[in-house]
C-alpha cells in the first residue's frame, strides 16, 4: 500500500527524535506553514498557519481561526527506545566499542546482530555563539555481538544481560588504526571535530520498513512506537478541512522516559502555546477541546494469547485501539470514548478496545500526564502493534489508513460542551 511506503520513507527519514521533528517541519513548510519561536512575541493572522519547536524534539502546529470554538488535538511523541552514547563515546582496546546508555525500556536481545548506525544532534562553535546541527551517519558503523552457544550454553534457556558488559557495540578494529566516532561526526557535519562542544546521539536500526505476509497484510519496521502514530496525525492534520475549532498536531519527546522534561507532555509547552493562541479565551476555549493521545497499543500476540485479555484485546488489521485503564494510565472515560466512537463511525473508520489483563500492570503514555497542565476531555487511542519496544516491531498494513481517516474526521468536527451534554 502506498500510505506504507509513506510511513516507511518517514521512519527512514527519523532515526532520532530530532530527525523526526525536523521531518515533520519539513513537511509544515512545504504546506505554508510558518515557524514561530517562543522567545518572540507572536502576531497571529485569521487561517494563518504556523508550528513551534521546543528543544528540536517536540512540535506543536495550528491553524488559526477567527473566533474560533476550541482545539481539537492530536498528540503522540517523537522518541523510542534506543541507546545513547556517552559524552566521551569510546572505549578503545583491542577492539574499539562504543560506551553508551540504554534510553527509554527496550528489548535488550533484539539490539544484537543487527546493521546499526549513529545520529542525533551535535551543539558546535560558531564565530558568534553556538548552533545545534543533526547529523546521521547513514551507513552501517556498528554491530552489538551475541556470544556464540558454545561459549556459553544456556542462552536458550533465558539470559540476563549486563549493559555494561553485553551491549556494548563494536565499531572498529584496533588494526585498522583510523578515525574516531567524533571524527566521522565532524566530517559528516563539514567541520573541525575542535568545533564539536558536546551532542545528543543515539544509535538506531539501519533496516528499513517493509510488508510482509502471504498477502502484504503486515508491517515490520524500527520505531512505530511512536511514529506511526506521528505520521498519521501529521497526515490528518494536513489533510483536514477547516472547522470551528483549532486544529492542533502535537508530538513530545521523552515519552519513553516518563515525559517530566521541558520538551515532554509534562511540560508547560502545549498549555503556552495554547493561552498565547487563545488569549483571554483560553478557559473557556479548553471546556469545548478535545484531545487524542495518540501511542500504540499491544495487539493480542499470536503465540501468546493468554497475555492478552480475554475479550478486550485488540488484533492486527481490526482498526484504531481505544485504550482503557482503571488507575487512569490512559485518560479515556465514558465521555471521551463516546466522542472519539462517534467520530469514528461518521467516517467509517473502525475501532476496538484495549485493557490490560486484570492481574497484569501495563505500561502509561502522555494523554493523563499533559491532562496535569491543560485539562481537556482525552481519549488514549493507537494502532495494534507485537513487539513493542523491540528493535523491529510488527503492525497491520491496513490500520494505518483507517486511524488517519478517525483523526481527519475528528480535526474536522468541532465541539460545543455545557454540563454532560455534548453537541457536534
Amino acid at each position: 500500500m502506498d500510505i506504507n511506503n509513506q510511513l516507511f520513507g518517514f521512519l527512514k527519514s527519523a532515526p532520532t527524535a530530532y530527525h523526526a521533528v525536523n521531518a515533520v517541519k519539513e513537511a509544515l513548510l512545504k504546506n505554508g506553514y510558518t515557524e514561530l519561536f517562543e522567545g518572540d512575541f507572536w502576531k497571529l493572522s485569521d487561517d494563518g498557519k504556523y508550528f513551534v519547536i521546543k528543544n528540536g524534539s517536540s512540535i506543536i502546529a495550528f491553524r488559526a481561526i477567527k473566533n474560533a470554538n476550541g482545539f481539537m488535538i492530536a498528540a503522540s511523541h517523537s522518541d523510542s527506545p534506543a541507546f545513547r552514547l556517552k559524552a566521551t563515546p569510546e572505549a578503545v582496546g583491542a577492539y574499539t566499542r562504543l560506551e553508551v546508555e540504554k534510553y527509554g525500556g527496550m528489548i535488550n536481545y533484539t539490539w544484537l546482530d543487527r546493521p546499526l548506525s549513529i545520529a542525533g544532534r551535535v551543539v558546535v562553535k560558531t564565530d558568534s555563539g553556538i548552533e545545534s546541527r543533526l547529523v546521521n551517519i547513514d551507513r552501517d558503523v556498528a554491530v552489538i555481538p551475541s556470544v556464540a552457544i558454545h561459549m556459553n550454553r544456556s542462552v536458550n534457556e533465558g539470559c540476563k544481560f549486563n549493559p555494561a558488559v553485553d551491549l556494548l557495540p563494536l565499531t572498529a578494529s584496533s588494526q585498522s588504526g583510523k578515525g574516531s566516532v567524533l571524527s566521522e561526526i565532524a566530517k559528516a557535519l563539514a567541520v573541525d571535530e575542535e568545533s564539536i562542544l558536546s551532542h545528543d546521539i543515539f544509535l538506531y536500526n539501519r533496516e528499513e520498513g517493509r510488508s510482509f505476509g502471504l498477502n502484504g497484510e503486515f508491517i515490520l519496521a524500527p520505531r512505530l512506537d511512536d511514529l506511526e502514530c506521528a505520521f498519521a496525525s501529521l497526515n490528518a492534520f494536513l489533510d483536514a478541512e477547516k472547522s470551528d475549532s483549532i486544529p492542533v498536531l502535537a508530538i513530545f519527546d521523552n515519552e519513553e522516559t516518563g515525559s517530566e522534561t521541558k520538551q515532554g507532555a509534562a511540560s508547560t509547552f502545549l498549555q503556552d502555546t495554547l493561552s498565547r493562541i487563545a488569549g483571554d479565551k483560553y478557559s473557556v476555549m479548553l471546556e469545548n477541546s478535545f484531545m487524542v493521545s495518540a501511542d500504540n497499543a499491544h495487539a493480542k500476540h499470536p503465540n501468546h494469547p493468554e497475555l492478552s485479555d480475554p475479550d478486550n484485546a485488540p488484533l492486527l488489521n481490526g482498526g484504531v485501539v481505544i485504550k482503557w485503564n482503571a488507575n487512569q494510565k490512559y485518560a479515556t472515560d465514558g465521555v471521551s470514548d463516546a466522542i472519539f466512537r462517534e467520530i469514528s463511525k461518521r467516517c467509517g473508520a473502525k475501532v476496538q478496545s484495549y485493557y490490560n489483563r486484570a492481574d497484569m500492570p501495563g505500561g502509561s503514555t502522555l494523554g493523563s500526564i499533559s491532562n496535569t497542565k491543560v485539562s481537556i476531555k482525552t481519549v488514549d487511542i493507537g494502532l495494534p502493534q507485537l513487539a513493542m519496544h523491540s528493535a523491529s516491531e510488527t503492525a497491520g498494513a491496513y490500520d494505518l489508513l483507517e486511524m488517519i481517516k478517525a483523526l481527519k474526521e475528528m480535526y474536522q468536527t468541532s465541539l460545543k460542551c455545557r454540563g454532560g451534554k455534548i453537541d457536534f
